[in-house]
Order: structure tokens, then sequence, then C-alpha cells
């Protein structure tokens, strides 16, 4: 039609492109399998790469400073490896183009709770007799999923769209 104005979507970011490519598979999956979302394996997949950040930086302060307090280390790897999942999770998993200013704040929300929760179950293991890594690694799969329900309908919501 003549004159009449289209809407059409601006081109997807390289990283944008990445992170379909990486999670384009979830949506082949059988009926039964389709609560496996793009973005809940593109949230695993980016949450693996970042924990093993935060799992290295971890082990590197604990062998190079044994005596810090247990939460030094945890919140030094984990503020570094959430700094770096944001922006990750923004540009390639929820593909965010909103503001960054209040999704980043309640990014922040978010990763304190989320440090709060792991750093006490962390802590809880391991007096428990549990080695650091796999006390770590158990207190990640207890918050991982609270973590991708916030990021993905809190931090990364859906605005509506206005005409």
């Amino acid at each position: 039609m003549v004159g009449v104005p289209t809407q059409t979507n601006p081109p997807q970011t390289r990283a944008e492109r990445f992170g379909s490519w990486l999670t384009g598979w979830a949506t082949k999956l059988p009926p039964r399998l389709r609560f496996i979302t793009p973005e809940l394996v593109g949230f695993v997949i980016l949450g693996t790469f970042t924990f093993a950040i935060d799992l290295s930086i971890l082990a590197v302060l604990r062998a190079w400073a044994p005596d810090l307090p247990l939460w030094v280390p945890l919140t030094i790897g984990y503020s570094c490896a959430f700094g770096i999942n944001y922006v990750l999770n923004r540009t390639m998993n929820f593909k965010s183009h909103a503001p960054i200013g209040g999704q980043a704040l309640r990014f922040i929300v978010l990763t304190l709770a989320d440090l709060g929760l792991t750093s006490l179950i962390t802590t809880w293991l391991d007096h428990a007799g549990l080695p650091l890594l796999l006390a770590r690694i158990g207190a990640a799969a207890c918050v991982g999923l609270f973590t991708y329900v916030g990021a993905r309908f809190w931090v990364f919501r859906k605005e509506p769209v206005q005409d």
C-alpha cells in the first residue's frame, strides 16, 4: 500500500544474532519440552559461563589470601560474574533495549538477594563439611531458578508496546 507506514524491526546486533544461534534449537523441542524456552537455555549457558568466572575468582582468592573471611572472596567473585552476566543476558539472551537505569537497579537488587542466599547456603554447606567448591555449586543449584525467574519476569521483563 502506498502511504501506509509499516513497522519494521531494527536489524539484530551481533550479540543478538549470536544469542539466537546459541539458543535457536530450543524452539524445535518436542511439545512436552516447550517449557524450555530459548531464554531459559540462554540463561543457563550464560550462567554456567559466568559461574566458571565466579568459581575461578573464588579459587584464586582462597589460594592467595586464605585468611580472608569466606564472604569476601564470595562477594568479589560474585560481583564480577554478575556484572558480566548482566551485560551478556541483556544483549545476547533477553535482547533488551529498555533503558538501562531502572533495569540495572532491578538487577542489582536481584543480585544482592541472590548473593545473600548464596552466601548463606554456601557457608552452611561449608560448615557442614562439604568441600567449598561443592558447597558453592550446591548453592548455585538452589538459587538458579530464583535468579532466572527474577531476571525473566522482573529485570528484563517485556514492556507493553505503547502507541
